[in-house]
């Protein structure tokens, strides 16, 4: 029971007031441009909506940016791998055996495809739950209404991180600089994660303990290595 209750007790704050009110105003600016789009956009044949599951997106694209769930391919394959689950599984199946076979659906076959995407889950309910209304429209309706969705967010997610967060995204790894000369360094602590967090000024989809559990393990393992044993 302690350990359950210390697991309830929220990690340290390490984000600035001024990164969460910046977090806040780019969330409501992307959504923002999402709904001028999708209302003023042509309808075509028939109607287009705008995806209550991109307000989750939305969470990723503006808090957390550089999380690999917020990067483009799960952006956009996530919702629609799941829509389509959700779609499919309409087709053959009804009520609460039909949301929960289509969520799991979903978040199997975005681990598959390498586009795990949380919201992407909500797409797929939202196509259970609403299959009688979208029926009428077709398959291709639905998948036209979550691309449209999904790559409008994401064309704002790259306007809106660089003028309101003025940070750069999709986010792009930097290339490693191999054989490079590193000077020894000292053992990183709790502290030292702290520090660096601090200054990114921003929310990190992990937690300082494991992220020391990630570097102690790399370390043995590149000890591991240096000794033959791995």
């Amino acid at each position: 029971m302690k350990q359950f209750l210390r697991a309830l007790k929220p990690d340290p704050d390490l984000i600035t007031l001024g990164a969460k009110i910046k977090s806040g105003l780019a969330a409501a600016a992307g959504m923002f441009m999402l709904g001028v789009a999708i209302k003023f956009l042509p309808q075509l044949h028939y109607p287009t909506v705008m995806l209550a599951s991109m307000a989750a997106s939305a969470v990723l694209l503006y808090a957390v940016p550089h999380s690999p769930m917020a990067q483009p391919w799960p952006l956009i394959g996530g919702h629609l791998v799941s829509a389509l689950c959700g779609w499919l599984v309409a087709h053959v199946m009804v009520d609460q055996a039909a949301a929960a076979v289509a969520v799991g659906l979903a978040i199997f076959m975005m681990s598959w495809l390498r586009c795990l995407h949380p919201p992407g889950a909500a797409t797929a309910l939202i196509m259970v739950l609403n299959y009688g209304s979208f029926s009428e429209f077709g398959g291709q309706w639905v998948g036209y209404v979550v691309l449209l969705n999904a790559l409008i967010s994401l064309l704002s997610a790259v306007i809106v991180n660089k003028l309101v967060l003025g940070k750069r995204y999709p986010m792009t790894q930097p290339a490693a600089e191999i054989g490079a000369a590193q000077p020894p360094s000292p053992p990183i602590s709790r502290r030292d994660i702290e520090s660096a967090l601090a200054q990114m000024d921003g929310l990190i989809d992990v937690s300082e303990d494991d992220l020391l559990t990630i570097y102690e393990m790399a370390g043995k393992h590149a000890r591991d290595r240096h000794n033959g044993r791995a």
